[in-house]
């Protein structure tokens, strides 16, 4: 006699276990962290960090672990890629964080000059990536240059002062409060270059402020220099884009934007021609698109 069995009572196969975290798990995920804190590393320099990288892509248990070791360490993963590496951003309360205020202390002693250079950063961010399309493109590469930089702020200072002409408003920042608006009037009305008795540019004059903002940029991983035309030619990175994408939100980048110079509602640049002015400095031309 043939008998049947009703497989329909037959036990359900239990899912496999996933497999246990070991310490050579955690120092893995861990030594992933240390490479992207290591900003002008990438992946095609060097092979452990690049099959780490795979490694976090392919295997999502590992990426959970190394995102969770990020956290712990009060960072922000921004991506994990062979671009980029692992690029990540410092929490406001992480030890990790370098604060713009921090930084413009050290590098100036006015509080104003310390606006400035919040300004130059902004600056420069909205000249690299001027268009949505620019960020939101993996291969783009901006190019900003110093003089240039310095050429587009001082050519939006004349648009704002020709808009408060206008509306017949006060030009003079309020004393003691010098916002963003204020920081673009003190811009204009300050030296491009100056010099010192050995015929060197003056860190306080806008063209070096700028010129303090890229290198700390590049310190950063966030620009890599091309030449030294125009007072210094750079271009951007994947990391930078990332940071970038990231500060388009801020209230800061906000307000730069509603000034009207770099609308980016419609997805098109508006960066002005070079000015032709005699107080601009030589070469300051606006390259930021090919390199």
């Amino acid at each position: 006699m043939t008998t049947h069995h009703d497989t329909s009572w037959a036990p359900e196969t239990e899912p496999a276990a996933p497999a246990p975290i070991t310490p050579a798990d955690v120092a893995d995920a861990a030594r992933l962290v240390s490479f992207g804190l290591q900003a002008k590393l990438l992946p095609a320099r060097d092979a452990e960090y690049a099959e780490l990288v795979r490694r976090h892509r392919e295997d999502p248990p590992f990426a959970r672990l190394a995102d969770a070791v990020a956290t712990g360490m009060g960072l922000v993963v921004l991506e994990v890629s062979p671009r980029a590496g692992m690029a990540v951003a410092a929490a406001e309360d992480s030890v990790f964080a370098v604060r713009m205020g921090d930084y413009s202390r050290r590098a100036a002693s006015e509080s104003t000059d310390r606006f400035l250079h919040g300004l130059a950063h902004l600056a420069v961010a909205a000249m690299a990536f001027p268009r949505p399309d620019d960020l939101a493109d993996d291969g783009y590469l901006g190019r900003i240059t110093v003089n240039g930089v310095d050429a587009f702020v001082r050519q939006a200072c004349r648009r704002l002062e020709e808009q408060a002409a206008a509306d017949g408003d006060n030009t003079d920042p309020q004393s003691g409060a010098p916002g963003l608006e204020a920081a673009w009037r003190v811009w204009a009305r300050r030296t491009a270059t100056g010099a010192t008795k050995d015929a060197r540019r003056l860190s306080g004059s806008t063209i070096g402020i700028v010129a303090k903002a890229v290198l700390f940029l590049v310190d950063s991983g966030f620009l890599q220099k091309v030449s030294d035309d125009s007072g210094g030619t750079y271009r951007t990175t994947a990391r930078y884009q990332l940071q970038v994408r990231d500060l388009a939100g801020s209230a800061a980048m906000a307000e730069l934007l509603d000034l009207g110079i770099v609308p980016v509602s419609d997805g098109s640049a508006s960066l002005l021609p070079p000015d032709t002015g005699d107080d601009l400095v030589a070469d300051a031309g606006l390259p930021f698109h090919s390199l």
